[in-house]
């Protein structure tokens, strides 16, 4: 069962276990620059708005109501990433363009064990981009279908599907239970953070954009516990910005700070590690994309606006033991 609350995609399995719930939201963020420097995790600037696609198909393109899900609103070059929570195990398979932004793959709706095409959570608690390189990602960024930037039109030489693509799958009840056991004992705690004239809507997809320091971390708890007779699907459609209002009758999201402006006002960054868990090497066929920044020099247009390098110095590390409390003596 899937739901849509407070801007937040809630999949449920009560079928399975009470527990078994996770949910995934969309945040809003600042464009790294797209200059081949390894930049640490930008904030969470605030979830992106969703509305359900049913709801607004007389004003969007055919295809969108066939594949049902939900719509989203995005700036040309804006940068999001994908929050996950919940405490009980998940894998869960993210494509762009019905690429996988593991793996680079073409879309099946399967887990894939080698290599692993899926993330996990609540080990994994979010993730920012393609997985490029083991401890690199290439950043979410939004671009126009049909320009050529799309990961989905770099890999495929087409633009057919833009937006965001995911299937969820549950532990399997008996693994969940066996692992609540082993743990009864021992102090657990997640970390989370948290127009114009009206005209035929832009289909958005999202592009690679600049490097960012993240692992995104081998399956612990190993293949065979995912429940692959119980999975639950979502797709995540992107409107351009302008004409989000025309859609769907809301105000027009502020666009974000840039990164000059966010560094300069002397805010935080952030570093996230596990040193506890192993890293996916990365994708050679999503390494080999042409990021925002080159596809625009290839292609001769004008640079990107805000592109300017940064050096952040408020760098704040984060990590699976950063939510414990100790309890001395009294």
């Amino acid at each position: 069962m899937l739901e849509l609350k407070q801007d937040k995609l809630v999949f449920r399995f009560p079928e399975l276990h009470k527990d078994a719930v996770c949910s995934i939201d969309f945040q809003r963020t600042l464009r790294i620059p797209d200059d081949n420097r390894e930049y640490p995790l930008p904030p969470g600037l605030g979830r992106f708005p969703m509305e359900h696609t049913e709801d607004h198909t007389s004003r969007l393109p055919s295809g969108w109501a066939e594949h049902g899900g939900v719509v989203l609103p995005m700036y040309q070059s804006e940068a999001l990433w994908i929050n996950f929570s919940g405490g009980y195990p998940c894998a869960i398979k993210i494509a762009t363009g019905k690429i996988n932004a593991v793996t680079g793959k073409s879309w099946a709706d399967e887990l894939k064990k080698k290599p692993q095409d899926y993330l996990v959570v609540p080990t994994q608690p979010w993730l920012d981009g393609y997985c490029v390189q083991k401890g690199l990602i290439r950043q979410f960024v939004a671009m126009p279908l049909g320009a050529g930037y799309t990961a989905e039109e770099q890999l495929t030489g087409k633009a057919e599907h833009g937006g965001l693509q995911i299937v969820v799958y549950p532990m399997k009840r008996v693994h969940y239970e066996a692992m609540m056991k082993r743990q009864s004992h021992r102090y657990h705690e997640d970390v989370c953070f948290s127009i114009k004239e009206m005209s035929a809507p832009s289909e958005m997809g999202l592009a690679p954009g600049g490097l960012m320091r993240q692992e995104i971390y081998e399956d612990e708890y190993g293949f065979d516990v995912w429940d692959l007779d119980a999975s639950s699907r979502c797709f995540v459609h992107i409107l351009n910005s302008d004409q989000w209002n025309n859609v769907t009758g809301k105000p027009i999201p502020g666009a974000p700070p840039s990164p000059i402006d966010y560094t300069e006002a002397g805010l935080t960054w952030f570093e996230y590690y596990d040193d506890k868990l192993n890293t996916l090497q990365g994708s050679a066929k999503l390494a080999g994309l042409d990021s925002v920044a080159a596809k625009t020099l290839k292609l001769g247009e004008k640079p990107m606006k805000n592109n300017g390098a940064v050096t952040p110095t408020k760098i704040k590390s984060l990590g699976p033991n950063t939510a414990k409390v100790i309890d001395g003596k009294w």
